[in-house]
């Protein structure tokens, strides 16, 4: 799942990210902080606060909120909405 979710970033598929993330929660895939990263990233490029917000709720559910990683993508995100 993090690979084709990276993937899908750095190739510009930002959206297609995003649909593999919600389908792997749908499958009960358990996302780690590489997968947090990649889809937050996502979030930034599309200028999505909604699914960012979404998924800042699934990092701190899943108590990645303190990885350093993960919180400058969390950064990353709310900052392109000032």
């Amino acid at each position: 799942w993090n690979v084709m979710i990276a993937g899908c970033v750095l190739n510009g598929h930002s959206g297609e990210a995003l649909k593999l993330f919600w389908q792997m929660q749908k499958e009960n895939m358990k996302p780690d902080k590489f997968t947090f990263v990649s889809t937050l990233n996502a979030c930034s490029q599309l200028v999505s606060l909604e699914q960012g917000k979404q998924i800042h709720a699934f990092i701190v559910k899943s108590e990645f909120e303190l990885d350093a990683f993960v919180g400058s993508s969390l950064v990353d995100v709310y900052g392109k909405f000032g």
